[in-house]
């Protein structure tokens, strides 16, 4: 059922099962709308109290139980500076368990086509901007996150090492700074985007008259909303198949600074924003290079204001469900 190995994939059969790992979070849950969205009727998940990813019989045991032919692997044990640089041993044992039970449960039971989705915080602190795929490996990365990095590293390695020892067209995608409904809103596990909205909005209910944020502001950043990921997921799916990872993202930065700024606005705040310069920044700057991902045809089509607004007003319509 597989197609040899760099042939130009076929469109994905609408009715076959899919499996979406992580189908609640951030990632998962975009790509189950975009597919859904896109006529797929058999698409399937578990959450983390259904099936505990790191156990590696269980996993086993629903793959013999559901066989997919296609799989998203977008599960994962994710977190902002402070949760990654609190708790290395957690992000680099959990996320390197998850990836290799489903990898290898995927490999035993036949599935035919597979996304890994990965991190841009795989690449060195300090890479060449806009960051190409080849920068993979060639510098030292970011001491805050390189414990998951290097989990999503041994990701791509592993779907890379299946393609030469079996053949099967599996791919790997690394996204840029991502948010979008479900996202983490906690103040402690979050990354910026998503605890800046928090943080605001918190101050615009409480009629606070200051809002302090990490760091200096200066670092620049990516972001692309899930809905536009997930959209270039399926696109990848469909469209490419390669051993080389291939970045997501709109091609475009902007500094914390300017981001707070949207939010601000976006939430309608109105004080005054601090910055506490001893909490660090982080890489300097992180933005990659799309142009593998544009010449296979795809580009983002959601705004940055637009998306943040769409955000915003899904935080603020989804109190009880909120991973705060």
């Amino acid at each position: 059922m597989t197609h040899p190995v760099g042939e130009t994939p076929n469109k994905l059969d609408r009715g076959a099962r899919v499996y979406v790992a992580g189908h609640r979070g951030l990632v998962g849950s975009a790509i189950m709308r975009r597919l859904v969205a896109d006529g797929f009727v058999n698409v399937v998940g578990k959450t983390s109290t259904e099936l505990d990813l790191r156990n590696r019989d269980a996993v086993f045991g629903y793959f013999e139980q559901v066989r997919p032919r296609y799989v998203v692997l977008a599960a994962a044990k994710v977190g902002g500076i402070l949760a990654n640089s609190t708790y290395p041993v957690d992000f680099l044992s959990e996320n390197v368990r998850i990836q290799v039970n489903v990898l290898d449960a995927a490999l035993q039971f036949g599935v035919e086509r597979l996304l890994f989705l990965g991190s841009s915080c795989i690449y060195p602190k300090f890479a060449e901007q806009p960051i190409k795929e080849e920068a993979l490996l060639t510098g030292h990365l970011e001491p805050t996150n390189d414990a998951y990095a290097i989990a999503k590293i041994a990701g791509i390695l592993h779907v890379q090492a299946v393609r030469r020892q079996y053949g099967l067209p599996w791919i790997s995608a690394m996204p840029t700074n991502l948010y979008g409904p479900n996202d983490n809103f906690s103040p402690t596990g979050s990354h910026v985007l998503p605890a800046m909205i928090r943080r605001y909005d918190d101050a615009v209910a409480s009629n606070a008259t200051s809002v302090t944020n990490w760091g200096t502001g200066t670092p620049r950043r990516e972001f692309l909303h899930a809905d536009d990921m997930a959209d270039a997921c399926l696109h990848l799916l469909e469209n490419y198949d390669s051993p080389q990872h291939v970045n997501i993202g709109s091609g475009t930065d902007v500094t914390i600074r300017e981001i707070a700024e949207i939010i601000a606005s976006v939430t309608g705040y109105q004080g005054e924003t601090l910055w506490d310069s001893d909490k660090p920044d982080g890489t300097p700057q992180k933005l990659l290079d799309v142009s593998k991902l544009s010449d296979t045809g795809w580009r983002s089509k959601i705004d940055l204001r637009d998306g943040l607004e769409r955000t915003v007003a899904w935080y603020r319509a989804s109190a009880d469900i909120l991973r705060r």
